[in-house]
């Protein structure tokens, strides 16, 4: 029976690992989105940092990201930025393509 329990430990490591990776490509692109909205509010470099911590705090009020959407679409247009909706889903999709690709470079 060792051989099993090995295999249910190795399959639970890998969960762990998959999903601590997830958490953090998340973090990572929330930080990237607020910084893409803060170029776009034209905030200065420490209202950046405040503002990309802000996003990722936000993403802590409900799960998946429209929490995060919400807040970017909201503060954007709050701020006289045209922008829609669409443009601000693209970012999260490229954003989650980049900080993945930062994650795998950084190992």
């Amino acid at each position: 029976m060792t051989t099993f329990d090995d295999r249910e430990r190795a399959f639970e490591a890998k969960f762990a690992m998959d999903e601590e990776m997830a958490f953090r490509i998340i973090a990572r692109r929330n930080r990237l989105l607020g910084q893409w909205a803060a170029a776009k509010l034209n905030l200065t470099p420490e209202e950046t940092d405040a503002y990309a911590k802000a996003v990722v705090q936000a993403d802590f009020e409900e799960a998946g990201d429209e929490d995060v959407i919400r807040k970017l679409l909201g503060d954007l247009t709050a701020a006289g930025v045209e922008i829609d909706e669409a443009t601000v889903r693209k970012a999260v999709e490229e954003r989650t393509v980049e900080a993945r690709r930062q994650l795998i470079e950084a190992k």
